[in-house]
């Protein structure tokens, strides 16, 4: 089976996807976005995320955990956190 190393890519920066978070922008800069979703509702076929965690954490790994988040909100959608997380996202990479 062949491997697949296609990266997600969203407004120009990585996405990636593990269980229940999806983090978005460069690991290499000083801070990336991570969404956490917290609770999925039935909608058709579909589960659709209905609690979403939004968070600005630093990628300096000399800090706790705890340390590295920056910012932090929820939002009912995913829509409603990826538009919030990356306006954050932007105003501190600048």
């Amino acid at each position: 089976m062949a491997e697949n190393n296609t990266i997600l890519q969203y407004k120009g920066l990585p996405m990636a996807r593990c269980g229940n978070k999806i983090y978005y922008g460069d690991p290499s800069e000083k801070v990336i976005l991570v969404l956490t979703i917290l609770e999925t509702k039935p909608e058709k076929e579909e589960d659709v995320p209905s609690r979403v965690l939004v968070q600005i954490q630093s990628t300096d790994e000399s800090l706790s955990p705890a340390q590295r988040i920056l910012k932090e909100s929820e939002k009912s959608t995913l829509v409603d956190a990826l538009e919030i997380g990356t306006i954050w996202l932007q105003r501190e990479l600048k």
